[in-house]
């Protein structure tokens, strides 16, 4: 025990004896928690610029809509002359929608057949659903007055009592907090992709201990080549835990962003994948002859995979044939835990996800130690 203890602190201290070591497995993690706020702190759910090109004159029903959408909260509506000139406002950003009143549209409304309305965005549906559910609703009820309205008068009195309606609506504003989960989603996609990395280069002092014949005069002594082995991976475990720990502190108490999700979950969800990716990096390692080999077969493998997995991008924005191929890879199932949990799912409903990930670090774990038994330049490491 003592001998693997010793190793364990060898390992320690050779790897953040240098700043740069530092730099590299606590400071890139920061970098791309940085990275992440910047791209997303932009993206809030401020006022809706609204332009209105009305085609049907003067009509009350009409006018009665336009001033329903100037009453809503976050709207703010502009007149537009017409058509051209309202697309020309939306593609230059002045304006997030426009909506379109056709000609007759208030002669269809009073007949309960109201016209389709026409909405312009080239945001899509994240702008204009909101104002599109609640103009509707308000357009089919004054439709549904004119279905039971036999006449004008009848449809006119009923109309006059639904306009002066005399009950109140009470509104409470509540915190938007998808763009903050959006944020810890990416910055926790950013924290897998530098975990990947900081695990191989751990792995990869296996190779350079071999190259610089360390290795063989550690072997001379009582020290086993299974316990150097298995004080690499302890040494791999404290590395990467302290990457998680100090990253989500970052995020919490220096950004000031909550991830939606109890620290007491998201620290052994992203732990249990820190135990894939020692199992990768330990295939790796088994697959290359030297450290330069294993630096290029880990750009190779970790920056594909991180890429369909979602790690950089939302996987919303990819087409389905790169989700299907993304479920073969370990980031997507920690990804989609994180979703999950900040969607309120419970942890243990998660468990299909945790064997999965426990499923791949034993794979990993597996084939490595197989290569590492049969390739007679590395047989020595097990």
């Amino acid at each position: 025990m003592s001998d693997l203890l010793w190793l364990i602190r060898k390992t320690l201290t050779n790897t953040f004896r240098s700043k740069k070591s530092w730099f590299i497995y606590i400071g890139l993690p920061i970098v791309g928690v940085l990275v992440s706020m910047l791209l997303y702190s932009n993206e809030n759910s401020g006022t809706l610029h609204i332009g209105i090109v009305n085609r049907d004159g003067d009509q009350t029903i009409t006018q009665n809509a336009i001033r329903f959408l100037e009453s809503m909260n976050q709207v703010k509506v502009t007149s537009v002359a017409d058509e051209p000139t309202l697309n020309g406002q939306i593609a230059a950003g002045q304006l997030d929608s426009g909506i379109l009143f056709g000609a007759g549209f208030a002669s269809s409304v009073r007949k309960g057949e109201p016209e389709q309305l026409t909405l312009v965005s080239v945001k899509g549906a994240q702008v204009t659903a909101y104002v599109k559910s609640m103009l509707h609703g308000y357009i089919g009820n004054v439709a549904a007055i004119g279905r039971n309205a036999p006449d004008d008068a009848r449809f006119a009195m009923l109309y006059d009592a639904y306009d002066r309606q005399s009950f109140k609506l009470t509104a409470e504003t509540v915190q938007d907090t998808s763009n903050t989960k959006i944020m810890t989603y990416q910055s926790i996609g950013f924290l897998i992709t530098f975990m990947m990395f900081s695990a191989v280069n751990m792995s990869e002092i296996i190779l350079k201990d071999k190259e610089n014949r360390t290795f063989l005069r550690l072997l001379s002594s009582p020290v086993s080549a299974k316990k150097y082995v298995l004080s690499n991976v302890v040494a791999n475990a404290v590395v990467l835990l302290l990457q998680i720990v100090v990253t989500l502190f970052i995020i919490k108490n220096v950004f000031h962003t909550d991830s939606g999700i109890p620290y007491r979950y998201l620290v052994p969800a992203l732990f249990l994948f820190g135990l894939t990716a020692i199992g990768l990096s330990l295939l790796i390692v088994a697959f290359s002859k030297n450290s330069v080999s294993a630096g290029a077969l880990q750009n190779l493998i970790i920056t594909p995979t991180c890429l369909l997995a979602g790690c950089f991008f939302p996987m919303d924005i990819m087409p389905d044939t790169v989700r299907n191929i993304s479920k073969f890879m370990p980031q997507h199932w920690l990804l989609d835990m994180i979703n999950k949990l900040q969607q309120g799912q419970s942890f243990g409903s998660l468990s299909l996800n945790m064997a999965i990930l426990i499923a791949f670090a034993a794979a990993f774990a597996l084939i490595a130690t197989f290569r590492f038994g049969r390739n007679n330049d590395i047989r020595q490491f097990v």
